[in-house]
């Protein structure tokens, strides 16, 4: 199953990067296919111009309203006709409408081993609490914030005097083989997204899958 990807990213392009060169290479059977930003002069949209690829950003104060934004953005969304939506750094809530429109289609890829610290500043939270291991999760996006079905995770320990920054350069250099491999593994259909109930190989998925030391999910 060759995937159309639409990614959604706010900042560097770091995560977007990663996916164009997987899916070039052939890791992913796919093609992003378009780059929506709410942030115009990001570094993620210069990278889609600059790979050919289309882009779309805006500023959603030239919006009466967060859900006319959305209602803009999510509209040249359909019109690329996605098969996945991967937020990838995209930094702002998607309302419950938009949501709607690609229901079981949109992934995040989230700072920490969720539950556990959803939401900002997920490094320095993971320290405050005395976490032992800190991470990042794949998740499936639904209208309460970082909350859908956990799809994988990776886990990074947390070491002895270690610095939110630290710990976040850690933490992002395992993001980047998670958000691929979990995209691969969609493209493949060795994991789909039926309604509510993720699946892997056929079966229900009932922990998330960890990411292994040789950048394969394995189940957990």
């Amino acid at each position: 199953m060759s995937l159309r990807l639409a990614v959604l990213a706010s900042g560097r392009g770091s995560n977007l990067g990663a996916l164009l060169v997987a899916c070039s290479d052939g890791r992913i059977d796919g093609a992003v296919v378009g780059v929506f930003s709410d942030k115009p002069a990001c570094g993620a949209v210069a990278l889609a111009q600059g790979s050919g690829v289309h882009a779309w950003a805006m500023k959603p104060n030239a919006f009466e309203t967060r859900d006319a934004f959305d209602a803009a953005m999510f509209d040249a969304i359909v019109a690329i006709q996605p098969d996945l939506i991967v937020c990838a750094g995209y930094m702002r809530i998607i309302g419950a409408a938009a949501i709607a429109r690609f229901p079981q289609r949109m992934i995040n890829i989230h700072p920490s081993l969720l539950p556990r610290h959803p939401g900002l500043h997920t490094h320095q939270r993971a320290l405050d609490a005395g976490d032992a291991e800190h991470g990042a999760s794949v998740h499936v996006v639904i209208p309460e914030l970082d909350a859908g079905p956990v799809l994988a995770q990776v886990r990074v320990p947390v070491l002895a005097g270690d610095t939110a920054e630290a710990l976040a350069s850690r933490v992002l250099a395992r993001e980047h083989p998670l958000l691929l491999a979990s995209v691969a593994a969609l493209s493949r259909g060795e994991m789909t997204l039926d309604a509510g109930a993720p699946r892997w190989h056929g079966e229900h998925l009932r922990a998330p899958l960890l990411l292994g030391a040789d950048d394969r999910l394995h189940a957990a």
